[in-house]
């Protein structure tokens, strides 16, 4: 039975790439086609490999970064400015009238604001810069006297 089957299949694909009218455009057809197909077909697998290498990449990169690496203390200097970046962002903070100095992670805070709301503000700032440990808020508003440690 499938050896019946089998030689149906030979026939038939004889008679369609030997037809006298079509057999030589077929043959033609599939001379052009099949490389092209495994033109196409390599071209898949490597970007699917390509795929796949940086995903691996990726993944061994979050493995070996797990943790966030400690970043050296910043000098007394740079902690300083730092604050000041981040203090003086808006434009409507008094930048001539407040005085930042760090020394060994402690920032101080100088001078007057308008606002006695934005003194608690400037200091909360401060603390959220990395390299802060610790702050100590003298600023005062106009017509008090200035807080003394």
């Amino acid at each position: 039975m499938f050896r019946k089957l089998r030689y149906m299949a030979y026939g038939a694909f004889l008679a369609y790439f030997f037809d006298p009218e079509n057999g030589r455009r077929r043959r033609a057809l599939v001379r052009d086609r099949v490389p092209a197909m495994f033109r196409q077909g390599s071209r898949k697998a490597g970007k699917v490999g390509g795929a796949a290498t940086a995903q691996a990449s990726a993944m061994k990169q979050k493995a070996t970064h797990l943790k966030e690496e400690e970043k050296p203390q910043p000098d007394d200097v740079t902690l300083a400015r730092k604050v000041e970046t981040e203090i003086f962002r808006d434009a409507d903070i008094p930048k001539g009238r407040i005085n930042v100095n760090a020394e060994n992670g402690k920032v101080v805070l100088r001078g007057e604001v308008e606002q006695p709301e934005l003194i608690k503000d400037l200091e909360q700032r401060t603390k959220k810069v990395q390299g802060v440990q610790e702050v100590e808020n003298l600023l005062h508003v106009p017509g008090t006297a200035a807080p003394t440690t």
